[in-house]
């Protein structure tokens, strides 16, 4: 039997009007030397980007991971929440899983999301790798230009590798807190959360 959540968030016209598509990346990404690593694929990103990314209305939310058995992990996870029991005893989050896709390398999410969209990337340092874009600007170019694509990239471990950076169109502005000493690590999780508040929310 469809309970009335199921019914009242299954409809297919839950996506922001931006067309925004979140990508986390587990490979290629730097470690805390520095060298070029794979990381895995958490229980916790799957869950709680998810639940941002339909709270915030993003079209497709892709995890990109090299390793054939973290996604078969992920795809696990995702069927049994979208299926048979885990969707019956929890459809708030069966549909929170929506966006979710599989793939193994940002080549393929953009295969699957659109060849010419534009590519943001996303880090806690000051870099110059490529062009910065303002937090304020991006979120005015998403509300002006909804017929474009737009991808934004999010890297694990300790940041995206240099080889995605500069295919990047821009890297948008690092999360600036409160704090004195300009404290900047943030679980990826926040992070996602924070840039989709300040591109997509409605404040």
């Amino acid at each position: 039997m469809t309970s009335n959540l199921e019914k009242k968030y299954s409809n297919d016209n839950w996506q922001n009007s931006a067309q925004v598509a979140v990508a986390l990346v587990h490979s290629p990404v730097l470690d805390k030397v520095g060298d070029t690593v794979a990381t895995n694929i958490t229980n916790f990103d799957i869950h709680d980007i998810a639940r941002a990314c339909r709270t915030f209305g993003v079209h497709k939310y892709y995890l990109v991971n090299q390793m054939r058995e973290q996604l078969m992990f992920a795809d696990r996870v995702i069927d049994h929440w979208k299926s048979g029991y885990g969707r019956r005893y929890n459809p708030m989050r069966s549909t929170a899983l929506a966006p979710v896709k599989t793939v193994e390398t940002v080549d393929q999410a953009l295969g699957d999301w659109g060849q010419d969209s534009i590519m943001i990337a996303t880090a806690a340092r000051d870099l110059e790798i490529v062009k910065s874009i303002k937090f304020k600007d991006l979120r005015e170019r998403l509300q002006e230009d909804t017929e474009k694509r737009f991808l934004l990239l999010f890297g694990t471990g300790f940041g995206l590798h240099n080889s995605l950076l500069e295919r990047c169109d821009y890297l948008l502005e690092p999360i600036k807190g409160g704090s004195q000493d300009d404290y900047r690590h943030l679980s990826v999780r926040s992070a996602v959360s924070i840039c989709l508040d300040r591109l997509l929310g409605t404040w």
